[in-house]
C-alpha cells in the first residue's frame, strides 16, 4: 500500500439534491462545499455534467464553475466532464477561454464522451437523432485543442480561448479514452466510483499508450472515487444507503432526489434490490477515517494513482463536510 499523503486529493461534486430540497439549495451547497474544501487543502473542485436528473443540479456545468471560481481564491476549478458530443467544440473553446481569461491558472478542462444523460434528452440537447453517436469524438476533439492555439488552423477563431488554454483532461470508463488520452499525451481521469472492474486495466493502456507531449512529459493518472467517511463503520453505512437507493433508481428509469439514510433503511427492497445495492455500495470506500484511509491506500498501491478525486452523496450537508474533513485529516498523518 502507498501512504496517503504521496497523493493529490481533490473533490467531484454533483451539486446533489437531497430530498425535501431544490436545485437552489443544492447549487448554494456545492459553493459552501467548494470553500470548505479549499480550506482543507484539497487541489481541484470539479462539477459534472448530467442532464434530466431530478437529483443533480450541475446540468449547467460553466455557468456553476464561474460561480464557484469566484467564491474561492486558489482551489482549481474544473469539469468532469463537458460531454463533448453534446457541444460544438467552437462553444466549449469560448466558454473554458473566458474561464481562464476570469480566473488565469485554476481553470481545468475536463472532457468526456458520453452523453450524461438518457436518449431522449440527448436528441434535446444534440438536435437530431442522427447525432447521438460519438466515432467522431477524436475528431472533435482535435477541433477543440486547435481553437486554443494563437495560430490555430481553423479560419473560425474562438476569439477568447486563444492564448487561454486551461489544462485538458481526458475522462473515460473504458479502454477508448484511455488510449486516446495516452496518444494525445493528456492526463487521463478515469471513473472508478462506477466502472471499477475496468481501472486498472484502462490506467495499464493508458501508460502503455503514453505519448509525451508539451504540456505532459510524463503520464498522469487520476481516479474517481465514491468516499463516505464517518466517526465509525456503522455511521457511514448508514449514511451511505441513501446513495445505493438513488442508483436504484436511477438503472430503473426513475431517478430521484437523494434520499435521507430513513428512507433508505425504511425502503421495501426485494432480495434482487438488496444484491444490486450492496454490489453497488461494494464499489464505494465508506467506514472509518482508518477504514476509508487503507481502502484509498491500497486503490492507490494497485493502480500508482497520482491523484483522487472524492465525491461524497450524503443527504446532510454537515455529514459530507465532515466526511471530507476525516479524510484531510487522515491524509495528513
Amino acid at each position: 500500500m502507498s501512504p496517503l499523503s504521496d497523493v493529490a486529493l481533490s473533490v467531484l461534486d454533483l451539486s446533489p439534491i437531497p430530498s425535501g430540497a431544490d436545485a437552489r439549495t443544492a447549487l448554494r451547497n456545492t459553493l459552501e462545499l467548494a470553500r470548505h474544501t479549499e480550506r482543507l487543502g484539497y487541489r481541484r473542485f470539479w462539477v459534472a455534467e448530467h442532464h434530466n436528473m431530478p437529483g443533480i443540479a450541475s446540468s449547467a456545468t460553466t455557468v456553476l464553475m464561474s460561480h464557484v471560481a469566484a467564491a474561492t481564491e486558489t482551489i482549481r476549478v474544473g469539469s468532469g466532464g463537458i460531454m463533448l458530443p453534446n457541444h460544438a467544440p467552437l462553444v466549449v473553446a469560448e466558454q473554458f477561454g473566458m474561464l481562464e481569461a476570469f480566473h488565469p491558472g485554476r481553470i481545468d478542462l475536463g472532457i468526456g464522451r458520453a452523453p450524461g444523460t438518457d436518449q431522449r434528452t440527448a436528441i434535446a440537447l444534440r438536435g437530431a437523432v442522427q447525432a447521438l453517436g460519438a466515432d467522431d469524438f477524436p475528431q472533435k476533439l482535435t477541433e477543440l485543442m486547435d481553437y486554443f492555439e494563437p495560430e490555430g488552423s481553423s479560419p473560425v477563431r474562438a476569439v477568447p480561448a486563444a492564448g487561454n488554454k486551461p489544462p485538458i483532461w481526458l475522462l473515460g470508463s473504458s479502454g477508448f479514452s484511455a488510449r486516446l488520452a495516452g496518444s494525445l499525451g493528456l492526463p487521463f481521469a478515469f471513473a472508478h466510483h462506477f466502472s471499477a472492474r475496468n481501472t486498472i486495466p484502462a490506467v495499464e493502456l493508458y501508460r502503455e499508450s503514453f505519448r509525451p507531449s508539451e504540456t505532459l512529459p510524463e503520464p498522469y493518472v487520476m481516479l474517481g472515487a465514491a468516499v463516505i467517511c464517518a466517526e465509525t463503520d456503522e455511521q457511514a453505512r448508514w449514511l451511505a444507503g441513501p446513495s445505493g437507493l438513488q442508483f436504484l433508481s436511477l438503472r430503473r428509469g426513475h431517478p430521484i432526489p437523494l434520499p435521507t439514510p430513513e428512507e433508505a433503511a425504511g425502503y421495501p427492497y426485494s432480495d434482487v434490490d438488496r444484491h444490486f445495492v450492496d454490489e453497488r455500495l461494494g464499489t464505494t470506500i465508506h467506514g472509518s477515517p482508518a477504514t476509508v484511509g487503507k481502502g484509498l491506500e491500497t486503490l492507490v498501491g494497485d493502480t500508482g494513482a497520482d491523484e483522487i478525486m472524492i465525491t461524497t452523496m450524503v443527504h446532510g450537508t454537515a455529514d459530507r463536510h465532515r466526511s471530507y474533513e476525516l479524510v484531510a485529516d487522515r491524509a495528513r498523518g
